[in-house]
Parts: C-alpha cells; sequence; structure tokens
C-alpha cells in the first residue's frame, strides 16, 4: 500500500507476543503495537498481582485458623493502602521498564513500538491510531502475530453501565476497602477475589446463576468448595440478575432466586463473570483471519491463523486462558516464524491450572463427568487430606486428592486437588502425566518423604484400582 511503513515482523500486544522478539531477530524489521500498559494482563491485572494479594490474604486469615491448634491469635487489621502500594510499587516499574527498554535500548534498535490501536484496513495492512489522538499510521507486514489478549466481560444487565461497577483489572487499585462487595459471577475469579476480601476484613456476597461455584472445575471438586464458601460468604445460588441500581452509596443487585425477588447490596460491585478476547477490536474480517463462535481466533496446532503469515496466540485464541499456555504457544509462533520448514505444535495434552482462593484448588486433565460424557473407561480413588501426617499437624478436615486412571494402563487422565498446597503438590501429576508414567510405578518407583504433603498424592496412587 502507498505510504504504508512496511516491517518484517509486526507484533500486536506486549505479554506473552513480546517474549517472541530475541537476538536472533536482530536483523528482522519489527513493530509492536501496544493499546495499553506493556506487559499484558498476567503482569499487570492477573496472575502476578492477584497472587500478590491472595498471599497477603492468606497471611490475614491465619490468626482464624489457629484456635483449633491451640494458638489463640488475632487480626489486629489490615493497612489496605500499604498492602496495594507494596504491590503495585513493585508491579508498576516492572511494566514501566519493559516498555523503556523496547523503545530505548540499543539492542531494540530494530524494534518500532507503536503505542495506540491497531485496526485492519486490507491483507495484512493495519492502521495505528495513537493513543491520546492523532494521525493514524499505516504499517504493513510480512508476518503478524495476534497476541492482543482479552477483557473483562460485562453481562447485559440492566443499569450496569451506570453504576460503576468494578472488573479485576480495577478492584485491586481501590483507595479504601469497603465494608461490603457484592461479586457477580462464580468462576475462579469471584473465587479469589472473594478470599481476598473477606480475609481483609469485608462482607462478602457471591452472586451465581449456577448451582454451584466453580461448576467447570470436577463436580466433586466443586460441590466441596461450594459447601465450603456457604460457611464463609453470603452465596446466592440459581440467582438471574434482572437489573442494578445506585441508592445513597450502595449497589443494590435485583435478583430473582428459587424464591422469588430479592436484593444483594454492597459499596462496590464486582463484576467477575468471565473475559472475551479481543479479536472483535482489530477488524479481523478485513485480513480474512477467522474466528470461532466465541470470538476466539482460529488457529491450528501450529497457532497459525487462517491467513499464511498471520499467528495468533494466548487469550485471542487460546480457550484456557492461562499465562503458562500464552509462553508455550509463544515459544512455538517464535520456532515457526524462525524455521518455517521445520514447524513445532503447541502442547495442548495436559495443560494444568490453578485456583488461588481459600482452599486452594488444582487440576489437570480430564474430570470425571468428562470422561463419562466421552465414554472413557476409567478407575476413580479419593485420598483425604485428613488422613496423612501432614494433613494431621494442620488439623485440615477438608481437602482431598482425587485420581482418573486408564484400568488397562494404570496411565493418568485427570488429577484433582482441594486443599492446602494444591497449586504445588499437583505437579509431580502433571509431570507422570506429561512424560507417560503410571500410576503404580509412579507410587512405588521412588521415595515420597514422610511426612509431607505429597503423600497426599501417593496414597491416593496406590489406591487406584490399576
Amino acid at each position: 500500500m502507498a505510504g504504508a511503513r512496511h516491517f518484517d515482523l509486526v507484533i500486536i500486544g506486549t505479554g506473552s507476543g513480546n517474549s517472541i522478539i530475541d537476538p536472533r531477530f536482530a536483523d528482522w524489521k519489527v513493530a509492536i503495537v501496544e493499546k495499553g500498559t506493556f506487559g499484558g494482563t498476567c503482569l499487570n491485572v492477573g496472575c502476578i498481582p492477584t497472587k500478590m494479594f491472595v498471599h497477603t490474604a492468606d497471611v490475614a486469615a491465619a490468626p482464624a485458623s489457629g484456635g483449633k491448634l491451640g494458638v489463640d491469635a488475632t487480626l489486629n487489621g489490615v493497612r489496605w493502602l500499604d498492602v496495594r502500594d507494596r504491590i503495585f510499587g513493585r508491579i508498576d516499574p516492572i511494566a514501566d521498564g519493559g516498555r523503556d527498554y523496547r523503545l530505548r535500548h540499543e539492542d531494540n534498535r530494530n524494534v518500532t513500538v507503536y503505542e495506540g490501536t491497531g485496526r485492519f484496513v486490507a491483507e495484512k495492512t493495519l492502521s495505528v491510531t495513537p493513543n491520546g489522538g492523532g494521525e493514524p499510521e499505516t504499517i504493513t507486514a510480512e508476518a503478524i502475530v495476534l497476541a492482543a489478549g482479552s477483557r473483562p466481560h460485562v453481562p447485559d444487565v440492566a443499569g450496569i453501565e451506570d453504576v460503576g461497577y468494578h472488573t479485576s483489572d480495577t478492584i485491586m487499585r481501590l483507595d479504601e476497602l469497603p465494608r461490603r462487595l457484592v461479586i457477580l459471577g462464580s468462576g475462579f475469579i469471584a473465587a479469589e477475589f472473594a478470599h481476598v476480601f473477606s480475609a481483609f476484613g469485608v462482607d462478602v456476597t457471591v452472586v451465581a446463576r449456577s448451582g454451584a461455584l466453580l461448576r467447570a472445575q470436577d463436580t466433586d471438586i466443586s460441590e466441596r468448595f461450594t459447601e465450603l464458601a456457604n460457611k464463609r460468604w453470603d452465596v446466592r445460588l440459581n440467582r438471574e440478575t434482572l437489573r442494578v441500581e445506585r441508592v445513597n452509596g450502595v449497589t443494590r443487585l435485583h435478583l430473582r432466586g428459587p424464591d422469588g425477588p430479592e436484593t444483594a447490596e454492597g459499596e462496590v460491585l464486582l463484576v467477575a463473570t468471565g473475559r472475551v478476547p479481543n479479536s472483535d477490536l482489530l477488524d479481523l474480517p478485513n485480513t480474512g483471519v477467522s474466528t470461532l463462535d466465541d470470538g476466539r481466533v482460529d488457529v491450528d496446532e501450529f497457532q497459525r491463523t487462517s491467513v499464511a503469515g498471520i499467528w495468533a496466540l494466548g487469550d485471542i485464541s487460546s480457550p484456557y486462558e492461562l499465562k503458562h499456555v500464552a509462553n508455550n504457544e509463544q515459544r512455538a509462533v517464535q520456532h515457526n516464524l524462525l524455521y518455517p520448514e521445520e514447524p513445532v505444535r503447541s502442547d495442548h495434552r495436559f495443560v494444568p491450572h490453578a485456583v488461588f482462593t481459600s482452599p486452594p484448588i488444582a487440576s489437570v486433565g480430564m474430570t470425571e463427568q468428562q470422561a463419562r460424557e466421552r465414554g472413557v473407561r476409567y478407575v476413580t480413588a479419593c485420598q483425604d487430606y485428613a488422613d496423612i501426617a501432614y494433613g494431621w499437624a494442620m488439623e485440615d478436615d477438608t481437602g482431598f486428592v482425587k485420581l482418573l486412571a486408564d484400568p488397562e494402563t494404570g496411565l493418568l487422565l485427570g488429577a484433582h486437588l482441594i486443599g492446602p498446597q494444591a497449586p504445588t503438590v499437583v505437579q509431580p501429576l502433571i509431570q507422570a502425566m506429561s512424560f507417560g508414567l503410571d500410576a503404580a510405578s509412579m507410587a512405588r518407583g521412588q521415595y515420597w518423604i514422610h511426612p509431607a504433603m505429597p503423600e497426599v498424592v501417593e496414597n491416593a496412587l496406590l489406591k487406584l484400582a490399576v
């Protein structure tokens, strides 16, 4: 296109996409387009700051659990601004440093940064409008990587746009703790923030459309978590949100539940109903890239879109919405850009995830309901934390490990944990699935430190009828 600046590679988004450029691209003419903050969701509004809040919440909640151990402790208070500013005092400089590195470091003399919104106007042709306004610039490229991420979903509820709600993008930057928080949603974002704010002394109400929290988890995990959540928070299940209003500093949700109309109130409303890919912000039809019904960019196992030379990775194309998956996909795209004659696939065989709530949850592989739906033969076993020595030490009477395995081969099909240190304890199960280690060999082919937490995994493996 006449007047357009041409590049070898254009990357849209600076989350995992930013990691593509390494010294092997030194002779490539590269452009990066970023409309927001450098570092993407994980660094700025996702994984990292939320887990820093979660750890602080775990510390705040610890005194309340001391009584059954014979330790009488109290929480004197939470200095919210100190908590918030410690976390973002570390996060924000990293984001700023990433931006400065791409803009100013001599290693990036071949990289042009466009801080603005890019939209396709023709095949492999972008118009980039600078942040804050100004004349758009047109750029083209031989190769383009779509790594523009996702954003919070906001449901179509009457009045919701008028009440000043928060999402996971904004809730962590509050200037003060509310007395009451209403969370609309029942997934992992809702579960994590319910734990954080309740541990800090906020009265939390969780409003869910479904009959259980974390319903995408294995049913036994979801049921146990819902049971425990009901003891900590005001949990409203099977509720339809009809409208939202703001009255005298209070946000009020008008609901319809099993027993008829009701309301839920709080000074702050957190909308945690999932995320949507940013594909609709790029005008993809103008370049011919296909999307799926849910808006995700359609990619093959090599992360290639329907247009040759255009790739996609991370939340904009992945159903997992996980940083470790985006990083895996980034490495595949990076290799395939450099070595197109020897392409590699992204590995999506055994994708684990964790929910950093209380108690924490971790999962990998098929749930029992998925195994039944797919007609997969399986055996299953459960092991309670309460029946291992370290579980005795913690007086834990709620956590368990649930395993599914192939009855013929003994290979694990799925692992689901709820309880202390679950996101760490699950790791050897991920390793076993990834490298084809059967349950019997895993249980008896190595030492398990006694009395450490992983014994809950050892005992669950030994219970499997394989």
